[in-house]
């Protein structure tokens, strides 16, 4: 009986082994297509990752400035005045000899009116010489002023006359004020009316441009309270001045804030 022996060829070095069921085993290789949806699947899971973590698409591109004011109405309750004498002598040491005599007056009559001690403050005191048309001196000019501050507007007017006639003619009045003592409450309903006014005028804006407002990034605070002044002339007493009549009216107060906003795309 021959024996027949069949050769299916040589593997020519290639490691190739077989199992016992007669297929052939060799290294294990992971198709390029494969590899393409593994990284894809990774970057679609850090995506998600970074939408549950909370992180938005939306980022700041740019900041906007604006202003915004807001004014607010208050009551004076207190006010304000210079007042002073004037006295003209031969001498310098009698005109001021004169005119201390007189401010004296004037101040011992604001106090009995209702003016306190601690709000009466010397503003300037003033000697200077005169002279005529050749540069002769004939004699000395001096001036003291006082500001003078009362928180009882409706005891002011009286005030205001007894002292001029307590010093007569020379008297000088250069202006009447009034002010709010506590304006802290007036200052935080206008900041509001500001900041309010702020942000409507930077979101108008932002809106026109495709944006959306952002946080805030820096605010700038300036406050403006403006007075109310009334100027007098030199004042004359006469006997048909019972009192000076005074109408504190209303005083506006106004808060401006620069405000820059972060925009987001």
């Amino acid at each position: 009986m021959n024996e027949i022996t069949s050769d299916h060829g040589s593997d020519h070095g290639n490691d190739v082994a077989r199992d016992p069921r007669g297929s052939m085993r060799g290294p294990a290789r992971v198709a390029p297509a494969a590899l393409v949806v593994v990284v894809a699947v990774v970057v679609a899971g850090a995506v998600l990752i970074g939408v549950a973590w909370g992180h938005s698409r939306s980022t700041p591109t740019g900041t906007i400035s604006v202003t915004g004011s807001g004014t607010v109405q208050g009551v004076p309750d207190t006010v304000s005045f210079q007042i002073g004498v004037q006295n003209v002598a031969t001498s310098a040491a009698r005109a001021l000899s004169a005119n201390d005599a007189r401010v004296t007056s004037l101040e011992s009559t604001l106090i009995a009116h209702g003016v306190a001690q601690k709000d009466l403050q010397t503003s300037g005191l003033d000697i200077y010489e005169n002279t005529n048309n050749q540069g002769a001196i004939t004699g000395f000019t001096v001036v003291d002023d006082l500001n003078v501050s009362m928180h009882d507007i409706g005891a002011a007017g009286g005030a205001i006359d007894a002292a001029v006639h307590a010093v007569g003619n020379g008297v000088e009045l250069s202006g009447v004020s009034f002010s709010i003592s506590n304006e802290s409450t007036f200052l935080a309903a206008a900041r509001a009316k500001a900041m309010q006014n702020a942000r409507t005028e930077a979101s108008q804006v932002a809106q026109g441009g495709g944006a959306s407002l952002g946080a805030i990034v820096k605010i700038t605070d300036q406050e403006n309270a403006t007075p109310v002044v009334f100027p007098f002339a030199n004042y004359q007493a006469t006997a048909q001045s019972p009192g000076v009549p005074l109408k504190a009216g209303s005083q506006s107060i106004n808060v401006q804030v620069s405000v820059i906003y972060a925009l987001n795309g």
